[in-house]
């Protein structure tokens, strides 16, 4: 039980051996194995085209950057949840920032919300790429909004578990997945030379191209808002650093080889997602390769997401831990409306780039960067200025304060921008947007 601040928190998961579910079941590679399959997928599809849309130097020099400051901001949340054991979500987190101010409850709908939105918009880009992959493999065998009821269907079904433990050992599979499928696609370009463009160090776009390229790059490392979902349930939570070290040294060297790869073969025009550069019969191999990672990457969302709603009705009763006939419906239904709500999402933006874009302004930048400063000067109150350490961390999480607004200000109007250009005739259409 933690309580402070007129706050009473307890653990919504049950210790070992209490009830008929137990949540508390991940070593903390397994935490990172189910990480680097929510994070290393759709994000690293897009890395190509922002290459070769800034060009090769700034593009490195992003990539590498901002994932070196997700790893940081993923460290300060594994410390505001040791601090912390009892939040379990983002929501959690905000009752807890906020109820010194006497608004704790609006703390908690404010990040509830907003770590709701950017699960259900990240559910609803796997949708669109399932119809990507699907189109292209079937040469659109049929409707696609066809295939993103398909999708629906697959996604729900495999979210009706209520523990993250077997999704541990599919995320390897996905993993592998996105691996191969990638390095499929990097040899094909490698061989083909598709690019009638070649690379350039440093290219000229308009500020709202480059800047929804900077958001593409941020949402290659999104994750964070699950993190306090995954280190629920984790048997030693105080692993955590271990877990966000290993995922984010696979992400940053993964992008990096990919997206340097596929541009410098793929050339100015290589495509997005990046699968689209290889030949013909490359292209549906690696397809069909990627399918267990566009699913299990969105069923994880899919989990989060749920999880979160879950437990904010059925926290401190015994249906948190138990088969109920009340607690299953719930979760059914709780999983089913989360996705037909990403799927009303996929069918109204279905442009992949703007999609992964405006999820990244809107909440992926306070997420992954924002909250993780505020989360340091909050745990640290009072001792900013206390030493040189603390003096250098105050700094970096004043800057990262500062990115966040930037890129959720900034992101919201190129993106927005670039949504209200596009062609209104792709949406709710049986159109096909294979590659």
């Amino acid at each position: 039980m933690y309580k402070e601040n007129g706050l009473d928190y307890e653990d919504p998961f049950a210790p070992e051996g209490e009830g008929d579910v137990n949540y508390r079941t991940l070593e903390w590679w397994q935490a990172s194995m189910i990480m680097i399959a929510e994070t290393i997928s759709l994000g690293i599809l897009s890395l190509p085209s922002v290459l070769a849309t800034i060009g090769m130097v700034p593009g490195v020099i992003l990539i590498v950057g901002l994932g070196i400051l997700a790893t940081y901001t993923g460290l300060l949340i594994g410390q505001f949840k040791i601090r912390y054991p009892g939040v379990h979500s983002m929501a959690d987190a905000g009752e807890v920032l906020f109820q010194p101010l006497g608004m704790g409850r609006f703390g908690k709908e404010l990040f509830g919300a907003a770590q709701t939105l950017y699960l259900i918009f990240s559910m609803a880009s796997h949708l669109l790429t399932w119809t990507i992959c699907l189109n292209t493999i079937t040469n659109s065998a049929t409707c696609t909004i066809v295939w993103s009821v398909v999708g629906l269907v697959v996604f729900w079904l495999f979210d009706l578990p209520r523990t993250l433990k077997k999704m541990s050992w599919l995320s390897i599979a996905s993993f592998i997945s996105i691996f191969v499928s990638v390095l499929m696609t990097m040899i094909d370009v490698g061989i083909e030379k598709p690019g009638k463009h070649t690379m350039k160090a440093v290219e000229h776009p308009t500020f709202q191209q480059a800047f929804n390229s900077v958001s593409n790059i941020v949402f290659a490392y999104a994750g964070h808002a699950c993190y306090f979902g995954f280190m629920s349930e984790m048997k030693t939570p105080t692993d955590w650093p271990k877990a966000v070290t290993l995922l984010q040294t696979c992400e940053i060297a993964l992008y990096v080889i990919a997206s340097v790869v596929i541009y410098r073969f793929g050339g100015s025009e290589v495509k997005s997602p990046a699968i689209g550069s290889a030949g013909p019969m490359v292209m549906k191999v690696a397809w069909g390769l990627a399918i267990p990672t566009i699913v299990i990457a969105g069923v994880i969302y899919g989990h989060v997401a749920a999880k979160y709603i879950y437990v904010r009705i059925f926290r401190g009763t015994r249906h948190m831990t138990k088969r109920s006939a009340l607690a299953t419906g719930s979760w059914v239904g709780i999983t089913l409306c989360s996705w037909v709500i990403a799927f009303v999402i996929a069918e109204s933006i279905p442009q992949f780039n703007d999609l992964l874009a405006l999820i990244s302004a809107l909440s992926v930048s306070w997420f992954s960067y924002g909250v993780a400063g505020i989360f340091w000067l909050f745990l640290n109150k009072g001792k900013w200025f206390s030493s040189i350490r603390n003096i250098f961390m105050f700094i970096s999480s004043i800057f990262v304060i500062g990115i966040a607004f930037a890129i959720c200000g900034i992101g919201l109007y190129t993106s927005g921008y670039s949504i209200h250009n596009a062609s209104s005739n792709d949406a709710w259409v049986c159109k096909s947007n294979a590659q």
